[in-house]
């Protein structure tokens, strides 16, 4: 933590003396520097005590910790209240991200405030002095050597060991009950309960079932929904249409009744089989019983539970199913694994006496094994575990959570504060990547890596969590990467409550509402559900960082901190974001809700430290129609922050300011840019933004002065989107795509299949989504030589009806995905034989198209290839 903290206070000092702070903090520049020396030496201090710990260690990075961030806000609150008067006095903006003053700093309150930020600066240099007195000590005395070691282990520096796909161990007669059980002769609805502590695996068989290939071709609909503790009957209906594809937009206004009518009317007459995972009240099973209908065709509904007596409430299908211990074997045998070859490092007996005591439960052996992959430390320190873990070690989850914190203390510093932000997201939370990265980068949490930017550096961070076995994997995208992810409830309850002790961020709920007053909150993470939230007004203000999971507060602007608040995600669409968010001043990531139609963007360049803007419509503006060609104002080209603007609603981007030079209106970083109205591709523009990776356009009507060719410029560029509302005939003549391009989305156009070749001549492009009549034409029959990389290939709502192709037209195809293409006649047959095939997704597709998908799966299993996957959704 301490570590983190002297990073984040780094980057600001380096931010200070890059830039221009003459006016700001004239004569500051020595003491700046001087600061950054003596941090800079106590994080060289933290890297080399990693491996050890001690009381005396702990307490000094306690101490590095708090005065770190008492000069970080002392710099931030100085910058601000100067911002503040500039703007008051001259109604002028700075260009730099932290609004930098110009000439004008001469009155008493400036000196006033220049006195406070001296005092301030020299008190934690003072702090700073006095620990490095104490490190010297540490040091030439005690000996970083001869420390003995905590409870706690101490971090590896080994580099984690990548693993293969997770491997399923001790469930195979479990798998075999629950399936004969799921397709046994009883024609009745039946419930199975699956019953069990915490990591024991309850969950993972629910799903090793419910993705059983026989099982899939056995039920007609399968539904899954996690309902977890504080659970929504509105949020267990719509995830349960979701999963049935049958969820619009439109859903979130209507009544739970009419939810459960929809609902109730698709299972109709259908074999299904429904999952309600990790339920903790009868209640649920009283709200969701009568939701399924039991017409007597072998539908059945299994349910997960820790407490037996929801497990027998529910159950109607006697015996519970209830999961055991693994036994030595099995254990042993999940523990190696994890191991790359299944060969455990360590020696027999002291890995047989570590699997001994972790009492036969799956979670502690794979959190364990995880651990022990990433450090190569001697035999000696791992007797050292196995005795320790003999004495921690019990039955119960309060227990496996000691198990958890040996993995936590054993992280590098660099990954601790990004492990423990995983808590302030919700139990069960599904948390998108491309969120967690933003949040990660927007707090400071991440070490800058030359020549790596800092998305790929999070990633590289969140896939290290994954092989910790610290973080679960949800789904893939369709370029193979983790599009999102989760935590246990154990791993979080572990989150939480280190950073509750290290003061890192605090979660209210309707449990836990309150914070002893007088504590300094950093960051503030509200929870579904929480509706009074004791001493609001002083919470909200004082935090820099506040994620509204719940909404109640987002509407309380004129209580946020406008100096302090740094980072304001709000979860809920229903929620609006009100107007006066633009007064928050050092925002660095703004993700919410608004209305568009009055939502001052034209304001935005007021926030000069935005990093991330991430604004979403409304449920309400999702049903209706909406006003196209919002303008972002011209001073955007100011924002050099920037790195993700991603928009609902189509924006107009300015032409670039005349009067600043070229390279002070260059976005450098600037990643996302999404959705532009009507983008003229001009190059003057395209120069601006040279970095940009995933572009999205929305054209209503066509100009020959929209340059496509320009394109090409954008030389980082690889993922890129197109929403056109009319027939786009000679649109791919005109245009020419960068060579980097990896993914392309086309939404309407209605564009020749004989122009697709042009897209299949793309050297890099591995994701082609062709949606809503992209492409119109009875039939498509692409070249040989083309889509050389393809991996992913989505037709939904296309007219086509004959498609013609074999293996060689998509040599490197792992997945395809047709939905709603209700006149085409067959899959060419010849699609079955590319030998990169993986799966086949059919949804709401015609009996032909059906058969051929079948066809093809058998004749592969003809030629031993079991391993294509065939998923049909209704029809």
């Amino acid at each position: 933590m301490a570590y983190a903290a002297l990073l984040s206070l780094t980057q600001i000092l380096e931010q200070t003396l890059e830039h221009d702070y003459q006016y700001l903090l004239p004569d500051k520049k020595q003491q700046i520097e001087s600061l950054l020396k003596k941090v800079n030496i106590l994080r060289e201090f933290l890297k080399d005590s990693t491996s050890r710990s001690s009381n005396t260690i702990e307490h000094l990075e306690r101490r590095i910790r708090d005065a770190a961030r008492k000069a970080e806000a002392a710099i931030e609150s100085h910058i601000t209240h100067s911002s503040f008067s500039e703007s008051a006095s001259h109604e002028k903006k700075s260009c730099f991200c932290l609004n930098i003053l110009k000439k004008t700093c001469c009155s008493k309150f400036y000196k006033s405030r220049f006195t406070t930020f001296d005092q301030d600066i020299e008190k934690v240099m003072k702090e700073l002095d006095s620990i490095k007195q104490e490190v010297k000590m540490v040091e030439d005395e005690i000996g970083l050597e001869n420390l003995e070691p905590m409870t706690s282990l101490p971090a590896g520096s080994s580099k984690p060991t990548a693993s293969g796909k997770s491997k399923i161990v001790g469930l195979d007669d479990d798998l075999m009950e629950i399936k004969t059980r799921l397709t046994r002769e009883s024609q009745n609805l039946e419930t199975i309960s699956i019953v069990g502590m915490g990591g024991i695996g309850k969950s993972t068989l629910a799903k090793l079932v419910y993705d059983d290939l026989f099982i899939m071709n056995h039920f007609y609909i399968r539904v899954w929904v996690t309902v977890s503790q504080e659970y929504s009957m509105q949020k267990i209906l719509l995830d349960l249409l979701d999963c049935m594809k049958t969820r619009t937009d439109n859903m979130r206004e209507v009544s739970n009744d009419q939810l459960a009518d929809t609902l109730y009317k698709n299972l109709k007459g259908r074999r299904y089989l429904v999952v309600l995972d990790d339920v903790w009240d009868t209640r649920v099973w009283d709200d969701v019983n009568r939701l399924f209908p039991n017409d007597k065709n072998g539908s059945r509904v299994i349910l997960t539970t820790r407490l037996e007596n929801v497990a027998i409430y529910a159950n109607s299908c006697p015996p519970l199913h209830r999961m055991n211990f693994l036994n030595e074997f099995d254990s042993w045998k999940l523990f190696c694994d994890v191991f790359e070859n299944g060969c455990c490092p360590l020696g027999l007996s002291v890995g047989k006496e570590i699997v001994q005591n972790c009492r036969g439960l799956p979670l502690a052996v794979v959190v364990i094994a995880g651990l022990i992959s990433k450090d190569t430390r001697r035999e000696t320190f791992w007797s050292y575990v196995a005795k320790n873990l003999s004495s921690v070690i019990t039955s119960n989850d309060e227990q496996c959570s000691k198990i958890l914190y040996l993995s936590y203390n054993n992280l590098p510093h660099h990954l601790i504060e990004c492990f423990l932000y995983m808590g302030v997201f919700p139990e069960d939370f599904i948390i998108p990547v491309s969120i967690l990265v933003n949040l990660w980068i927007a707090e400071g949490l991440l070490k800058s890596v030359r020549f790596k930017n800092l998305e790929d550096v999070a990633e590289e961070y969140l896939l290290d969590l994954v092989k910790r076995n610290l973080v679960l994997v949800g789904k893939k995208n369709s370029k193979g990467k983790i599009k999102t992810c989760k935590i246990h409830d154990l791993v979080r309850d572990l989150c939480i409550s280190e950073a509750k002790k290290e003061k890192f961020f605090h979660v209210a709920n309707k449990i836990d509402n309150g914070i002893p007053q007088g504590t300094n909150i950093h960051r503030l993470s509200i929870q579904p559900r929480t509706r009074n939230l004791h001493n609001a007004e002083m919470q909200l203000t004082a935090s820099r960082s506040i994620l509204d999971f719940c909404g109640h507060f987002a509407n309380q602007a004129k209580i946020f901190n406008r100096g302090a608040l740094k980072v304001l995600h709000v979860d809920p669409r229903d929620v609006k974001l009100p107007n006066e968010i633009i007064e928050l001043v050092n925002l660095e990531y703004l993700n919410g809700t608004c209305d568009f139609k009055t939502w001052p963007l034209e304001s935005i360049h007021k926030l000069q430290n935005l990093e991330t803007l991430i604004l979403r419509r409304s449920y309400v503006e999702l049903s209706s129609s909406f006003d196209l060609g919002h303008d972002l104002p011209p001073e955007t080209w100011k924002m050099s922050q920037l790195r993700h603007v991603s928009l609902e609603v189509p924006v107009n981007l300015p032409e670039p300011l005349i009067a600043e030079t070229e390279g002070e209106t260059v976005l450098e970083n600037l990643r996302t840019l999404s959705t532009i109205y009507n983008f003229k591709c001009a190059v003057e523009v395209l120069r601006r933004i040279p970095n940009v990776k995933k572009l999205g356009i929305s054209y209503d009507h066509e100009e020959d002065q929209w340059c496509f060719y320009n394109l090409v410029h954008l030389c980082k560029l690889e993922t890129l989107k197109f929403f056109f509302s009319s027939s786009r005939q000679s649109f791919l003549q005109n245009i020419i795509f960068p060579p980097s391009l990896r993914k392309l989305t086309l939404i309407n156009g209605k564009l020749p299949w004989n122009d697709m070749t042009i897209i299949g001549s793309l050297p890099n492009l591995q994701v082609l989504k062709l949606k809503m009549f992209a492409f119109s034409g009875r039939e498509w029959e692409p070249n040989e030589g083309e889509f050389l990389r393809l991996k992913f290939l989505l037709l939904e709502i296309i007219d086509l009806e004959h498609w013609r192709a074999d293996s060689i037209h998509f040599p490197s195809l792992e997945r395809l995905v047709i939905f709603d293409c209700h006149l085409l006649q067959e899959i060419p047959s010849g699609i079955g034989a590319i030998p990169t095939l993986q799966s086949i997704e059919l949804y709401y597709c015609n009996d032909s198209v059906v058969t051929s998908a079948k066809q093809i799966q058998e004749e592969q299993l003809d030629w031993g290839n079991d391993d294509l996957r065939v998923l049909i959704v209704g029809k």
